[in-house]
């Protein structure tokens, strides 16, 4: 599993989430990442220090088994993710998500996720977002 290779590479950090049967219904990946400043939106680009790169967090490989679709198991990862990213000692402005087709581009952004602005596929939700989630 690519997951797994990632992270003994120390790429990316697996979550996993593991059914009471012992059933594996689904996992994600968080690692470090940066954004160009030239990439975000220009609202967000005012509000940030002119840094060549912005600090984010990557979410990446966040999957549902076929067979545990449309249980909530997708939003249930996705909330486990930000928790732990709003929890992490390293500094992040954004949690970032590269959505793999249309219906996932759909999900992050029922989500609040924001695309960016030449990367419909690129999506990101700033981390003070995320931590008024979890107040």
């Amino acid at each position: 599993m690519q997951a797994g290779q990632d992270a003994r590479k120390n790429i990316a950090a697996p979550f996993v989430l593991v059914l009471p049967d012992g059933a594996i219904a689904g996992y994600y990946t968080l690692s470090a990442t940066a954004v160009d400043i030239g990439e975000w939106p220009a609202q967000t680009i005012r509000k940030l220090p002119r840094y060549p790169l912005i600090p984010a967090t990557l979410l990446g490989r966040l999957a549902v088994d076929r067979r545990y679709r449309g249980q909530g198991h997708g939003r249930y990862l996705l909330a486990d993710a930000l928790s732990r990213c709003v929890r992490s000692e390293i500094a992040s402005f954004a949690v970032i998500v590269d959505a793999k087709g249309e219906d996932a581009r759909r999900f992050y952004q029922r989500e609040s996720f924001l695309p960016f602005p030449d990367q419909p596929m690129k999506l990101f939700r700033p981390m003070a977002d995320i931590a008024e989630l979890f107040k």
